[in-house]
Order: C-alpha cells, then sequence, then structure tokens
C-alpha cells in the first residue's frame, strides 16, 4: 500500500532588500540618503515646486523678511529665496554630480591602468598623481577655471564642471590603484594572462568589477566636495554667473552687502550648503561602513 505524502513546497530564496537592510545597519546613513533624494526631488521638479519664478524682480518686495508669503525672504532685487534655493539644488546637483563622476571615472581608469601594467606606466602615472596632489582640490579648481576661462573651452558651466573633475582625478587613481593592486596578483588574473586574453579584457572583466565598491564610496564623497567647491568659485565670481540661481552665488554680491539689515541672504544658502555637504559625506562613509566587510559587525 503506498501512501500519497503531501507536497512540501520548494523553499523561496530570499534575496536581502538592500534599501532595508542598509537603513538597518546604517540608519545615518538612510536619513542622509533621504535628504539628498529631497534635494533631487526639488532640483528635477523646481518648476513644480518652487513657488515663485527665482529670475522675477520684485521692487516691491525688497528685503523682505521670511514670512508666509515669502518663506525666506527676499533678496535686494525682491526675488524669493526659497524658490532660488530650490531652482539652486539643481545647479548644485547637476554640476556636483557630473564633475565627481567625471574626475571619479577618469581617476579609476588611471588607477586601474597604473596597478595593471605597472613598470614605467605605473611610475610615469604616479608622478603626474603626485604633482596633482600637491595642490589643494580648492586652490587647484582655481588655476584650472581660469585657463579654462583664458582658452574658452565650453561654456562656463562645462568649464567649471572641468576645473572642479580635474582636482577628483589623483585623488581617486591613488584609492583605486590600491585597491587594483591587490587584484592584480589574484590567481584568476594569473590564469586569464596564461590563458592568452588581451589587457583590455583583463582590466574590464576581472580588475575593474572588483574596485566598484571603492570607486562608488569615492564618487559619492566627491560630491559633496564638488558642490562645496562649485560654492566656493561662484562666490568667487568664477562660476555660475547672474541671474542664475546658486547657492555660492547667493552668498556673494548683495548679500554680503546687507547681513545686517537681511541676515536671512545669507543664512538660508549657507545653511543649504552646509546640510547638502553633511548629507553627502555622511551617506559616504555610511556606504563605506555597509560596503567594506571589515566594517561590519
Amino acid at each position: 500500500m503506498t501512501i500519497a505524502l503531501p507536497a512540501v513546497p520548494a523553499p523561496r530564496s530570499r534575496e536581502p532588500n538592500l534599501l532595508l537592510d542598509f537603513s538597518r545597519q546604517q540608519p545615518l546613513g538612510a536619513v542622509s540618503f533621504v535628504i539628498i533624494c529631497a534635494m533631487m526631488f526639488a532640483g528635477v521638479f523646481s518648476n513644480l515646486v518652487a513657488p515663485y519664478d527665482p529670475l522675477t524682480i520684485d521692487f516691491a518686495s525688497i528685503l523682505g523678511a521670511p514670512s508666509w508669503e515669502h518663506w525666506c525672504g527676499t533678496d535686494a532685487y525682491g526675488r524669493d529665496i526659497c524658490s532660488r534655493l530650490i531652482f539652486g539644488s539643481r545647479t548644485a546637483l547637476v554640476i556636483g554630480f557630473t564633475s565627481s563622476f567625471v574626475g571619479s571615472t577618469l581617476g579609476a581608469v588611471l588607477g586601474v591602468a597604473s596597478a595593471y601594467f605597472g613598470g614605467k606606466i605605473d611610475d610615469w602615472i604616479q608622478r603626474f598623481v603626485d604633482i596633482l596632489l600637491a595642490f589643494p582640490l580648492i586652490v587647484l579648481a582655481l588655476v584650472v577655471v581660469a585657463a579654462l576661462r583664458k582658452f574658452v573651452v565650453g561654456g562656463v558651466d562645462v568649464n567649471l564642471i572641468f576645473a572642479i573633475a580635474i582636482p577628483i582625478i589623483p585623488r581617486v587613481a591613488r584609492v583605486v590603484r590600491a585597491a587594483a593592486l591587490s587584484v592584480r596578483v589574484m590567481p584568476y588574473v594569473d590564469a586569464a594572462r596564461a590563458a592568452g586574453y588581451t589587457d583590455t579584457r583583463i582590466i574590464f572583466r576581472h580588475m575593474a568589477p572588483n574596485v566598484v565598491a571603492p570607486y562608488l564610496i569615492m564618487l559619492t564623497a566627491f560630491i559633496a566636495q564638488a558642490i562645496l567647491a562649485e560654492a566656493s568659485l561662484s562666490f568667487l565670481g568664477l562660476g555660475v554667473a547672474e541671474p542664475t540661481a546658486a547657492w555660492g552665488l547667493m552668498l556673494s554680491g548683495n548679500a554680503a552687502d546687507f547681513y545686517r539689515e537681511a541676515p536671512w541672504m545669507i543664512l538660508f544658502p549657507g545653511a543649504a550648503i552646509s546640510l547638502a555637504v553633511f548629507a553627502f559625506n555622511l551617506f559616504g562613509d555610511s556606504l563605506r561602513d555597509y560596503l567594506d566587510p571589515r566594517f561590519r559587525m
């Protein structure tokens, strides 16, 4: 007599929810991620979120204090500061992310190439990196933006992006090279060489995927540095020009002249820059702790 046993359902493979897992392990990182998402939402949908046109001049509302009509007050031209902050988030994120992406990607390529080929190629790349690292990021950005303005390469925003991206390249290259050096001596890389694979295939298929974690961490961390550099250059008159809404530009000019009569012209843009830099720095640190198994409990 055969007894039919009830069918047991196959166990479902539970794939971890990366967002929930990250939020559980890094609660401060999750808070910073929410702030970043809010900035991105405000930047993408600025036309819908902003209560006023950031370029509209209203002489009847010059230097207006924060009120229900103008939450962050108005500037010396009667423009709504809250609207300019919202549109300024678009400028900060576009320039910050693009600069960090270009600089981090070029730095990662140099770092992997330097670690893989070694020898004279490594020496030449590292001496070039040492020269660039001798200058602080903001100082090198000032030199580059002045040179690009002199030779007129693209528009102002393109010049600003390259001026901020170039100082990022050596810093990412040095970190990625250190990670790639440990990958180069792995047995599977030696096996790929013995199998006759080309250098390009070995670099992009075996080495590049193993340096993605430090690349993403550096990319995220340098967005904050790029936003701060863009605000500094705009404040000095070497970045975004009027009447474009930019946080650094809002701190210069009339804001410095009327900081006693209208302190909100400095307070709110400064708070926006500080919050953005804090959020990206905290998110980068949390991402490093999450991706690096040595920091896991």
